[in-house]
């Protein structure tokens, strides 16, 4: 079976973030690191506010994530994630 595909939109408009509800979900920081994440329970939602972050699927192509996108981690990704620059993002777990 393939794996879920990372979704990333751009450009939000200030609708579509209030639509969301992105300004209250909690932040997370992170250093330059590089760690495995693996989404076995639960997709998660991510606004990027700073940095830079490189995910590559386990099957997949690396797609690299800045500040301004939206972002949807799906349940069952298996992932490796280099944060390149200070990472700074809202988000959001759903079980969908």
């Amino acid at each position: 079976m393939a794996m879920p595909e990372i979704i990333v939109e751009k450009n939000l408009s200030d609708a579509r973030k209030a639509e969301l509800g992105i300004a209250s979900w909690n932040i997370w920081d992170c250093p330059v690191m590089q760690f495995r994440l693996d989404f076995d329970e639960e997709s998660e939602h991510s606004y990027i506010l700073e940095g830079e972050i490189v995910v590559t699927p386990d099957d997949g192509e690396p797609v690299t994530v800045v500040p301004g996108d939206y972002v949807i981690f799906p349940k069952g990704l298996k992932s490796m994630w280099s944060v390149t620059k200070t990472l700074k993002k809202h988000y959001m777990k759903t079980a969908d």
